[in-house]
């Protein structure tokens, strides 16, 4: 048996986590215990506490990364961190590295330096990849690939995620690093492997459907207004695409989103659920008038019925929102396993691969 010790940075509420679970209990020979894990948010490292096996209040460190003491954690097999995207993403300013958070980086690049684990697993938007001119993307996988005693064998890629048994069009760059002296080589995943999976949002939805009393599953007060404007709105539509009456419309200068308003089609993925944003942005039912509950966006996210996220009923939203779908971490985690595992798998190339610095480029820069 093989039994890697996790350390996860920016955790989340555990789609990461879970997702590596998952794998590791269809990845024969292969184990996944739980070594520490850190967020900023104090709702967030409960619901974490709650739900991720050997998770304690002790292990789930409620703290800002930059205040943390990265060196003084127990030693780990493998790291992942998905470090904050709100500067990276193509909804937005784009401040890409130059802003709050694209530096924040940096703090996995400390982890993998201070205990050198066979592997990581980061993740971001897709929008990394053409942030300040595709230069930060670089300057994160040289720092990635160099970090440690041994360096990195990176292998990027652009995963969509309805591609991978998710009900949901999310599009993420998960970046797989595997120790440069260890003999194995990364098998990207194939979404062959997952042509068989019903990714239609209205099926994963109503079958089997979520019961009353399900945690997370408090209904949104809806205005009476906003009733109404979801009555003239056809699935698929939004509030600038729907035929609606001159009093429902939005006069909102410059406001074309997509997602504003926008209700689900029952036999197609549903658009990227956010964590964050205002009236018009919650996701909404294709049928009922309505926003979605926590609970019908957890299962959008892959999270079970029994995944029960604490803090306040906006908190939860943010925390769904934020998280790595649990379906397609376990994905890449199961590639990642079955090749430590050394079983063959169907692959695909990693389409981001040719954006990885070669060693003497990074030996130039360093």
């Amino acid at each position: 048996m093989t039994t890697f010790a996790l350390g996860e940075l920016f955790c989340g509420p555990g789609g990461i986590a879970l997702g590596a679970h998952h794998a590791a209990d269809v990845v024969p020979g292969i184990e996944v215990t739980h070594a520490w894990a850190s967020d900023y948010d104090h709702s967030t490292c409960a619901t974490y506490r709650r739900n991720i096996p050997g998770a304690t209040r002790e292990s789930v460190i409620h703290q800002d990364v930059r205040k943390l003491d990265i060196r003084g954690l127990p030693p780990i097999d493998g790291l992942a961190f998905g470090f904050p995207c709100n500067d990276f993403s193509l909804v937005g300013e784009q401040k890409g590295i130059h802003g709050n958070f694209g530096p924040l980086y940096q703090y996995g690049v400390n982890a993998l330096e201070a205990h050198n684990p066979k592997w990581f697993v980061a993740e971001n938007v897709g929008g990394l990849q053409s942030s300040n001119e595709g230069r930060a993307f670089k300057m994160i996988l040289s720092a990635l690939q160099s970090a440690g005693k041994h360096g990195y064998r990176l292998y990027p890629h652009l995963y969509r995620f309805e591609q991978y048994g998710v009900p949901q069009r999310r599009h993420r760059i998960l970046i797989v690093g595997i120790r440069a002296d260890l003999d194995i080589d990364f098998t990207v995943p194939s979404p062959s492997l997952y042509e068989e999976v019903d990714v239609s949002v209205g099926r994963r939805l109503s079958k089997p459907p979520i019961a009353a009393d399900a945690p997370n599953h408090e209904l949104t007060r809806q205005a009476k207004q906003v009733v109404e404007r979801l009555t003239h709105i056809l699935p698929g539509q939004n509030a600038f695409t729907a035929d609606l009456p001159e009093h429902l419309q939005l006069n909102v200068a410059g406001a074309r989103i997509s997602q504003i308003y926008r209700r689900l089609e029952y036999a197609k993925p549903s658009y990227t659920v956010t964590g964050s944003g205002g009236g018009g942005t919650h996701v909404y039912h294709w049928q009922e008038p309505r926003a979605l509950t926590n609970r019908e966006r957890a299962r959008i996210q892959t999270f079970p019925d029994d995944f029960v996220f604490e803090g306040s009923k906006e908190n939860v939203r943010k925390q769904i929102g934020m998280a790595v779908p649990v379906d397609g971490a376990s994905a890449v985690f199961t590639a990642l396993f079955r090749s430590f595992a050394g079983i063959s798998y169907d692959r695909v190339d990693a389409n981001l691969l040719h954006m990885v610095p070669s060693y003497e480029e990074v030996a130039v820069a360093n």
